[in-house]
């Protein structure tokens, strides 16, 4: 493949490198120019064009990201159709992804043409989940690149889905003094909803005192009626022989591993009766905070065999306090309706990076950016809306008139993107639970991403910040709950509320909503490839 300058007698066939404007036309990026095309840019007075030409073994990229995604083996996945170079998998069922790593190195050290990207092994994942992506980097690969792939991927699993299966499960708390009833309770909650996420369920319950020769029998008897037994003792492990161990090997079991490393979930013990699972939860497993219990769990309810060899390679990663949560139970307030979200459009900055035009104004299908992205939040759920102007404040107004929205101005917007979040939430008004923070250059937000947003506050008793993802990455929108509004009156600078979600002042739910999350407009280019025209 030959890129770069292309001179236009020859750019017939070629694929065009960068979105060209051509009077009213726009040609995008991507596409393979024709003879018509050809004669328009030479009438605009272009004499060359950044292009690729493929060479006859070159095959393009769409057809090469499909080659490589119908070259790889794997079972409870499906692909998409390629588009721009990208071929994602998805989920076809929840369960627990697995992956031969040393298969997916090997494909990508071929050549850097041709990547491929997972979500980690034994990840658990949820049906529809994007669990992998081919792209292809450039706009065509060598044929020989491809059959080496090919041949390298043959006959051999690449990653796969293991499905949950449901299954009966015993619960077994042991007692003392010390320990609440209603801790107990709360116990039974939480696991019924980590159960629930497998279809599994709670068949019985049994509370007996913390002793050997107590809690044996009651293993015995719930093993025989179970899928698989858990047990909760009221104190610790902190010993191979200690209460839940001996038990289980009084009962007729075999321990496999009294403690894990991973943290939180250091106490866990993991055994067998009968064929069957028996797992004593660590303290941590009282909680539905994701720990070292959940990564054993969901293995066993995905029919993964869990060894000790394969508990003890659990330590790199293991350290779980810093990492971010993924979809799981939670113990969480009442959901409610009446949680009142209003959103603040953030739309006083001064397109710095545009050499000269407000990108608020840039016209998306006629309509400037920011009154797209202000009707959007109009569609949605929230009570109203709130506009935060600064640079070219009457312009920015001017464009949003007639829509049902309030004004706040930011004297302050040169100092960064915090004052005019700190003036948004200010002008809000006492009855808002909730600040759904927009950003006015994000043209791909739709109303209906707004709302799953909204939906995931509500859920949370309005008590959580909600924030956009693409692919698990952070990105906007965000909804800070009422809670968090004075850590938003402290922020300084450019930083807007990051620092405030991830000070650990509220619990984070995050919501994927894909290359929505993530698009914004801060240059030339980007505005260009996005489709916008910006105005002078």
């Amino acid at each position: 493949m030959r890129f770069g300058p292309i001179a236009l007698g020859e750019a017939e066939g070629a694929i065009l490198a960068h979105a060209t404007s051509v009077g009213d036309v726009r040609l995008r990026k991507s596409r393979r120019l024709t003879s018509d095309d050809v004669a328009a840019l030479r009438a605009a007075g272009l004499t060359e064009v950044i292009a690729a030409v493929l060479d006859p073994d070159d095959v393009a990229e769409d057809e090469a990201a499909l080659r490589v995604a119908t070259a790889l083996a794997f079972t409870g996945i499906a692909p998409k159709p390629p588009a721009t170079g990208r071929v994602n998998l998805h989920a076809e069922v929840a369960g627990v992804f697995t992956v031969d790593r040393a298969l997916i190195d090997a494909i990508n050290r071929v050549d850097p043409a041709v990547t491929i990207a997972t979500v980690p092994d034994h990840a658990a994942v949820e049906a529809g989940q994007m669990v992998a992506t081919v792209k292809i980097i450039p706009f065509a690969v060598p044929g020989r690149v491809l059959a080496a792939l090919e041949l390298l991927a043959q006959g051999r699993p690449a990653f796969d889905v293991h499905p949950f299966a449901a299954r009966r499960v015993g619960l077994i708390q042991t007692v003392l003094p010390t320990l609440k009833p209603s801790v107990m309770d709360k116990t039974a909650r939480v696991t019924a909803a980590r159960l629930a996420r497998s279809g599994s369920h709670i068949i019985g319950e049994e509370r007996v005192a913390h002793r050997e020769e107590a809690l044996e029998p009651a293993i015995a008897a719930m093993a025989a009626q179970s899928d698989m037994l858990l047990i909760f003792g009221a104190s610790a492990m902190c010993d191979p022989n200690d209460v839940i161990p001996a038990a289980i090997r009084a009962a007729g079991g075999e321990v496999l591993a009294a403690g894990m490393p991973v943290d939180p979930g250091n106490l866990l013990v993991l055994g067998r009766l009968g064929g069957k699972p028996v797992l004593g939860a660590p303290g941590c497993a009282r909680s539905p905070k994701e720990n070292g219990f959940d990564w054993v769990l969901d293995r066993l309810m995905a029919g993964l065999d869990v060894t000790a060899d394969e508990i003890a390679g659990m330590g790199v990663g293991g350290l779980l306090m810093e990492i971010p949560t993924r979809p799981e139970p939670r113990e969480r307030p009442t959901p409610t309706a009446q949680a009142t979200v209003y959103a603040v459009v953030l739309a006083a900055g001064r397109s710095s990076r545009m050499g000269g035009p407000n990108k608020l104004l840039a016209l998306f299908h006629g309509e400037p950016l920011v009154r797209r992205v202000a009707e959007g939040a109009l569609a949605t759920e929230v009570a109203g809306v709130t506009v935060v102007t600064g640079h070219q404040a009457e312009r920015v107004r001017a464009a949003l008139d007639g829509l049902g929205v309030t004004f706040t101005t930011n004297p302050d917007f040169v100092t960064g993107l915090a004052s005019s979040l700190k003036a948004g939430i200010a002008a809000l008004p006492d009855e808002a639970a909730g600040a759904l923070i927009l950003l006015a250059d994000m043209p791909e937000i739709e109303a209906g991403d707004l709302d799953r947003l909204i939906d995931a506050f509500r859920r949370s008793g309005g008590r959580a910040i909600v924030r956009a993802t693409h692919e698990g990455k952070r990105g906007n929108p965000v909804i800070l709950p009422r809670a968090v509004f004075a850590e938003v009156a402290r922020i300084e600078g450019d930083t807007g509320a990051r620092h405030v979600i991830e000070a650990g002042v509220a619990e984070v739910l995050d919501v994927e909503l894909g290359r929505s999350a993530s698009l914004d407009v801060d240059t030339p280019d980007a505005m260009e490839d996005a489709g916008g025209v910006l105005q002078g």
